[in-house]
């Protein structure tokens, strides 16, 4: 039986999911935000009135960060926070594809202790807390064991590709391969189907939150593009982009990463 917080979000996953696909991607109301922040559905909020109201009344002591709700600075004085991504891969959604997620996280003094990443067009819920493994639809997943880089597969875009992103500007041999939402590729890797991912621009917490305790208790390796841990609930809520994958390619790839961020691309 999934601890209380955990169970807590799968239900809250699962409601997620059902709103969401009451919408038609394609036709579901669309705005940009400003600042070339993304796009925003109807469905992006609605899923997140549906959330802000049914996980804060069940914990009440608990802080509040999500993508869609304006940010205030009462979470930073709470020692639990939900850390909420009402839909991951909003562009994915809007043009019809599955790869989109509800990606819904717990995090404690920093470190997250619960999380759940549901793609409901896949039938695929995964869910983790601390201690007691990472699961796939209520199977055990782990994260692959490959230790060579250039017959790895790694999930990233392709701006990450370019050399100032690299030592000496060499950028290494592998597979790339890319999927629409953050979230996602992070719960891919922890299953195992790719061998890394990364992303090396700064990120933002609720894409993240929840693929990092998913891949850690997969018993992979996941930090930021310095190696440094993910630490959550900040002030401002982004890290320095995000390195996951089994401890072979991790080293691998940490290795050649230059540690800071020009700010380029996905």
């Amino acid at each position: 039986m999934p601890a209380p917080d955990l169970q807590l979000l799968i239900d809250a996953a699962l409601e997620a999911g059902k709103i969401a696909t009451r919408f038609s991607g394609t036709t579901a109301q669309r705005w940009d935000k400003p600042d070339g922040a993304g796009p925003v559905t109807e469905a992006d909020l609605a899923v997140n009135a549906m959330l802000e109201q049914m996980l804060p009344a069940a914990r009440p002591g608990y802080g509040w960060l999500s993508e869609e709700t304006e940010d205030s600075a009462d979470r930073l004085s709470k020692d639990r926070v939900f850390i909420i991504d009402p839909i991951d891969g909003t562009r994915s959604f809007a043009e019809g594809s599955r790869t989109w997620a509800h990606s819904l996280a717990i995090a404690e003094q920093g470190e997250v202790t619960a999380a759940v990443i549901y793609l409901p067009l896949r039938n695929l819920l995964y869910a983790a807390a601390k201690g007691q493994g990472a699961t796939l639809n209520a199977e055990k997943i782990r994260v692959s064991e490959l230790g060579v880089l250039e017959s790895a597969e790694v999930l990233a875009a392709k701006p990450n590709m370019q050399p100032q992103h690299w030592r000496q500007g060499q950028v290494p041999e592998f597979k790339r391969n890319y999927r629409p939402s953050l979230a996602y590729r992070m719960a891919l890797v922890a299953q195992g189907r790719f061998d890394g991912m990364m992303t090396l621009r700064p990120s933002w917490e609720w894409d993240i939150a929840a693929g990092d305790l998913i891949i850690r208790e997969a018993l992979g390796r996941c930090s930021d593009r310095a190696g440094l841990p993910l630490q959550f609930n900040n002030a401002i809520p982004r890290l320095n982009g995000v390195i996951a994958a089994g401890s072979g390619v991790y080293g691998l790839l940490s290795e050649q990463l230059e540690p800071e961020s020009p700010g380029i691309g996905p």
